[in-house]
């Protein structure tokens, strides 16, 4: 039926009725039932607490993780594959990208995390599953910060925005962002789907993206526009995020030394 309607509509017109299809399958399908549930046993659980936003960067390399034992965490994507080496898993798990979710969907479904995955991706997840789901209704095109998960999380061009909502959503006071290294050796236009030719120099692991890896360049600049209305939002409560990411590039959240935090 959606190949059908795909050759006879207008492109903007079928656009429109998928995202109401998938507006209307997030309220009445179980698994969003499912989802809005734990997210309201969430709504400020953490309240006072700190969390750390794990990125996938090389710059993990550079640091010791076994101090996260204790934390609170959000890791994303592929950070899984650090999981056997650090002996622990983060706390909850995001990952937003349709091509991330697709070629990963069995390893996703084995993180030992409370997990959260785009429900556009529901279909590369099998129902029996014990993932979650977050709506953005925009199909990830709204620059827009969502303080309530319960009916949209945008996330725009990088799963760490759609984390700092989530943070935000479990009242942590103080997010601390580490591996967001915000500098991709890999060039190109961005947002563009391409295949990896070799190991990957863009993330804690070459096998991350490794030969034959399906991703998406990076958009930075767009990135930094969502990074900016998050600290706009955090700030405008009282709460924070910080980067204690060695090395990074971005330069939006003020900085920290990571050894420091341990040390408070």
């Amino acid at each position: 039926m959606k190949l059908i309607l795909f050759n006879i509509l207008p492109l903007f017109v079928y656009k429109f009725l998928a995202r109401i299809y998938n507006q209307l399958c997030w309220l009445i399908d179980l698994r969003g039932v499912k989802s809005r549930k734990i997210f309201s046993e969430l709504k400020d659980k953490h309240k006072g607490e700190r969390c750390f936003i794990v990125g996938n960067g090389p710059s993990l390399n550079d640091m010791d993780l076994s101090l996260l034992k204790n934390e609170i965490t959000i890791g994303m994507n592929r950070i899984y594959l650090l999981f056997p080496k650090l002996g622990f898993s983060m706390n909850y798990y995001v990952a937003v990208n349709g091509l991330v979710v697709e070629q990963c969907a069995r390893e996703i479904e084995e993180v030992d995390s409370i997990k959260f995955v785009s429900w556009l991706t529901r279909r590369y997840i099998r129902s029996k599953s014990d993932c979650f789901y977050i709506n953005d209704p925009s199909g990830g095109h709204s620059m827009k910060f969502s303080k309530n998960p319960l009916n949209k999380t945008y996330f725009d061009s990088t799963v760490t925005f759609a984390s700092m909502q989530l943070a935000y959503w479990m009242g942590f006071d103080e997010v601390i962002l580490i591996g967001v290294d915000h500098n991709f050796v890999t060039k190109g236009e961005n947002d563009k789907k391409i295949t990896s030719q070799g190991d990957d120099p863009n993330h804690f692991d070459p096998s991350y993206f490794g030969k034959g890896f399906q991703w998406q360049l990076p958009n930075l600049d767009r990135s930094e526009i969502s990074y900016h209305l998050a600290k706009s939002e955090f700030e405008k409560v009282d709460r924070k995020i910080i980067d204690a990411t060695v090395g990074g590039k971005l330069d939006i959240f003020d900085k920290i030394n990571y050894k420091d935090l341990f040390n408070r």
